[in-house]
């Protein structure tokens, strides 16, 4: 799995002009299943995130993580992080999971989170989203499951 993480002091989506999720402090994660990938994988990206120190302590340092700091996730599925660029002007996509089997990794993923006891908000898998955000810092990070 590839995601794309960013602080931020507050994050919503929207589907149709509805607002369908929204986290103050936190991580905005987008999140993209690619083939192959499997749920165990997803389960050890989200522990990782987790855990991953890029809150302020006291004295101003990375040095606290999402669990530590009981920051909220909104989490978005993002197929175009599966681009491939390397040939001409238009990206493929072809390395992204299926969508059936991409659905289930992300709704698996952001439960995963959960089962960490992180309050978790989510966009919704295979539609035309609006993404807002306030980044913080800016912190932004690439991740895969290698990682």
């Amino acid at each position: 799995m590839r995601a794309l993480i960013q602080r931020v002091s507050n994050a919503s989506v929207t589907v149709e002009g509805k607002v369908i999720g929204e986290i103050g402090p936190g991580l905005l994660i987008l999140i993209c299943a690619m083939a192959g990938d499997t749920a165990e994988q997803g389960t050890k990206l989200a522990a990782k995130i987790s855990k991953l120190r890029i809150f302020k302590d006291n004295d101003g340092k990375m040095n606290r993580s999402l669990i530590d700091t009981g920051g909220e996730a909104l989490v978005v599925s993002q197929f175009t992080l599966a681009a491939d660029t390397s040939r001409g002007n238009r990206p493929g996509f072809s390395t992204a999971a299926p969508p059936h089997e991409g659905n289930r990794l992300y709704e698996d993923f952001a439960q995963d989170l959960r089962d960490l006891g992180i309050t978790v908000a989510t966009g919704q898998f295979g539609a035309d989203m609006s993404v807002v955000l306030t980044n913080d810092g800016p912190v932004t990070i690439w991740m895969d499951d290698q990682a």
